[in-house]
């Protein structure tokens, strides 16, 4: 007979520590599916940005070397050029 429940915390921590001794195929029973979206997208502005070949290619490069997409690098680079314009 199994007594373990899901939990229903919002703590990511707490959830962690329970997901990391658990496994989701021992709450089979407990699930149920979900048709509307859990999480909404914050509202952003899309932006084109044409580059070289070469930069492109090195931007690619230097993604992947910190295991990140290419997009969130170079959010981070404008974010640190505004944040010094900024000072």
């Amino acid at each position: 007979m199994r007594s373990t429940k899901l939990p229903t915390t919002d703590s990511i921590a707490e959830l962690a520590k329970f997901w990391d001794s658990h496994d989701l195929t021992e709450f089979d029973d407990q699930l149920e599916e979900v048709t509307e979206p859990v999480f909404e997208r914050q509202p952003g502005t899309v932006m084109r940005l044409c580059l070289e070949p070469a930069e492109a290619q090195e931007v690619e490069r230097i993604a992947q070397d910190r295991g990140i997409e290419q997009s969130e690098l170079l959010r981070e680079w404008v974010r640190e050029r505004l944040g010094s314009v900024r000072s």
